[in-house]
């Protein structure tokens, strides 16, 4: 829209000083042409922008024309930059929206809070796309409007259909009640219910949304951190559960803990080693975990783990026996 793109040039001109028309159209994804007549209506509506001419010239502000957002401190300016900075918010299809107004939050702090908070957020990196040994992170997003169509039917309260890919399973239309969105290491949730019983679909998993006009069948308050631990435990207590006795170096502990859905005991070898007892989702869950540990972990029991690792562990060792 032209008044969000208005806006946006206000505030860059504020933040940066003078820019030329190519760095304002590069900025704001639009032709320099376009920049010119948003010129012209920012100096109508009696922003006072002015052109300056020269080879290091642009469009500037003129001096003092800002307001202030008073009352935030050091640390709560920087908590703000640093919220700013997740990419947490891009699950529910807000990452564009967040980072508009984190320019103008910025923009209205106080000139030493500014200057401040910036300096340290530079130097401060949340959540970066790929970890120490360069693993990218997997994180699938669902299209923009998709997440626009469920929010604004879980912030109205009504009905939403929705055509949804389970895995291994054919696509299909379904109308369900929603009741809240959940974020989880980067993967966003809908939490609703069909037909009365609960159900938990993957944003990225929906490949379509409609918001109906027809009110949703849902309690007027909620508790999405209860509901949320509520579906966690009933996701663990299904399914095709394994339970498998490891040993495990301590320092891949964290590792397969974080894999495994429950540790039933653990307790300390001889040699330094653990020895745990752990569940996982299903017997492929259980074997790709343990793989990912290489000699750093041993799998105990049951047998057919230790067959399938052994088996697996043969098929790479002859794979590499000859030459290439």
């Amino acid at each position: 829209m032209r008044a969000d793109r208005l806006v946006a040039m206000v505030l860059l001109l504020r933040q940066r000083g003078r820019l030329s028309a190519t760095a304002l159209a590069r900025e704001l994804e639009v032709s320099t042409r376009t920049v010119l007549r948003d010129i012209e209506a920012l100096s109508a509506a009696g922003v006072p922008v002015h052109a300056e001419r020269g080879r290091h010239g642009g469009f500037a502000l003129l001096p003092g024309f800002r307001t202030e957002l008073t009352g935030l401190n050091h640390d709560e300016a920087l908590a703000l930059l640093i919220a700013g900075s997740r990419r947490g918010t891009q699950a529910f299809g807000l990452g564009s929206a967040l980072a508009s107004a984190m320019l103008k939050v910025v923009d209205a702090l106080p000139q030493n809070h500014r200057d401040a908070a910036a300096g340290v957020a530079e130097r401060l990196l949340i959540d970066p796309e790929t970890d120490l040994l360069s693993r990218r992170q997997d994180i699938q997003e669902a299209p923009d409007a998709v997440v626009a169509e469920v929010r604004r039917a879980v912030f109205a309260g009504h009905k939403l259909r929705l055509r949804y890919a389970a895995v291994d399973r054919v696509p299909t239309w379904r109308t369900v009640d929603p009741i809240g969105l959940v974020t989880v290491r980067e993967q966003g949730y809908l939490l609703a219910t069909r037909s009365g019983a609960d159900r938990t679909y993957r944003l990225s998993r929906i490949l379509a949304a409609e918001e109906l006009a027809e009110p949703a069948e849902r309690p007027a308050r909620v508790d999405l951190g209860l509901a949320w631990q509520e579906r966690s435990t009933q996701f663990r207590a299904g399914g095709a559960q394994v339970t498998v006795r490891v040993r495990v170096i301590p320092a891949r502990r964290e590792e397969l803990v974080g894999t495994a859905l429950a540790v039933l005991t653990e307790e300390s070898d001889a040699d330094g080693w653990l020895r745990m007892e752990v569940t996982f989702q299903d017997a492929r869950h259980a074997e790709w975990a343990l793989w990912q540990l290489a000699t750093s972990a041993e799998a105990l029991a049951p047998p057919w783990l230790r067959t399938a690792l052994r088996e697996r562990a043969a098929a790479v060792a002859s794979r590499y026996e000859a030459s290439p």
